[in-house]
């Protein structure tokens, strides 16, 4: 850490305390050499989420956790079997974990929004789209919420990727295309995200509202995992609509706020969601007042082709205000590839120490909240 600023080595080692475990004053003191131990690498870690394909959990990614550089790993429908099968592949993790030398619990997550997007099976089975047009949608909202959170901590996961507050413009179009969204009214959308997230968090699982600041408006051919996509809504159609469920999420506390790819000329004409500060540190963070995890969309989306590789891409999401880089390629060579470049970034300069610390922070809270 030679030639940090005074406020940055205060800062990392409030951060490197943290990950070490120390919860009290003589902890730390006791801990402090193993935690100032940790390298760049492990720090960057601490941002990253990995996959892998397959049922078995390659020992690459093994190595990764037990090196203390991985914050967490996203499941797939490919990598579950039965309910038996991931629990036993969750324990397995936790316990390469435990052989770190960061203490926290990893960030265990999949996609379980309802209906046709559910990776396990079971609750919820109403898709958003139904339950927003139910007699009752906080209610039935409520009802997945506990479904969804009792369904994954049953097999040991802690966080869902889900509820999606992007409110549909018109029928059919690419979010309303699996029914995904509870409404095309903003209010039903507001009532139905809080009641899911509430719910669901009171079993212990995190709620993660997506895709920041909408998806609403996609047509059916503006599908950010293939290409580059542009909506251009008018900044008040923005805030009215789009944006319009996110203060009811927040003030529901909700854990982590994923962001889109897609670009939207009304905030920042050049860079996609994810990847602007005018978006996530002017919209999101300083607007809305948002202060928990952000975490980006996949990472490998076509959405960024014109940004190079996935490090590229990390390290400008990471520059914009995204604390949790989602690598979901399925392969542990990206989350490598990705720890490798915020790392090399950290030691260039490249990302503020300080901020990259309370970006780390920001995880560590999280994951020593959760089951």
């Amino acid at each position: 850490m030679t030639g940090e600023s005074g406020l940055d080595r205060r800062a990392a080692l409030k951060t490197l305390l943290i990950l070490g475990g120390a919860a009290s004053l003589t902890g730390a003191c006791a801990r402090s050499a193993q935690a100032v131990a940790l390298t760049s690498r492990q720090l960057a870690g601490q941002r990253v989420i990995y996959s892998y394909s397959g049922l078995t959990v390659p020992s690459a990614l093994l190595q990764q956790i037990r090196a203390g550089q991985a914050a967490g790993v996203i499941f797939f429908k490919g990598n579950i079997s039965s309910e038996a099968q991931i629990a036993s592949v969750i324990r397995q993790l936790r316990r390469a974990q435990r052989q770190s030398p960061v203490s926290s619990p990893l960030l265990l997550m999949t996609d379980q929004e309802g209906g046709l997007v559910r990776r396990l099976p079971g609750a919820p089975a109403m898709s958003q789209k139904q339950v927003g047009a139910s007699q009752h949608p906080a209610s039935a909202a409520s009802t997945a919420g506990t479904g969804a959170g009792k369904n994954l901590a049953g097999v040991g996961m802690n966080v869902n990727l889900a509820p999606v507050l992007d409110v549909y413009y018109t029928s059919g179009n690419f979010i309303d295309e699996f029914q995904r969204s509870y409404s095309s009214r903003a209010s039903t959308v507001s009532t139905c995200g809080k009641a899911f997230i509430t719910a669901q968090q009171r079993t212990g699982v995190a709620a993660t509202a997506k895709h920041f600041p909408g998806l609403g408006s996609a047509t059916t051919s503006q599908n950010t995992d293939i290409r580059p996509v542009t909506l251009n809504v008018s900044l008040s159609g923005l805030r009215s609509k789009d944006e319009a469920p996110y203060p009811a999420a927040i003030a529901a506390g909700v854990k982590l706020i994923m962001a889109s790819w897609a670009v939207y000329p009304a905030l920042d004409a050049r860079h996609p969601a994810g990847l602007s500060s005018a978006v996530i540190q002017g919209e999101l963070r300083g607007r809305l007042r948002y202060r928990g995890v952000t975490v980006t969309d996949a990472i490998e989306a076509g959405a960024l082709a014109a940004f190079g590789s996935f490090g590229n891409r990390a390290v400008l999401a990471a520059r914009a205000g995204m604390d949790l880089l989602l690598c979901s390629a399925q392969s542990p060579a990206q989350g490598h590839a990705v720890v490798t470049a915020l790392a090399n970034a950290l030691d260039k300069g490249q990302l503020s120490r300080t901020t990259f610390n309370a970006a780390v922070q920001r995880v560590t809270a999280l994951r020593h909240g959760l089951h």
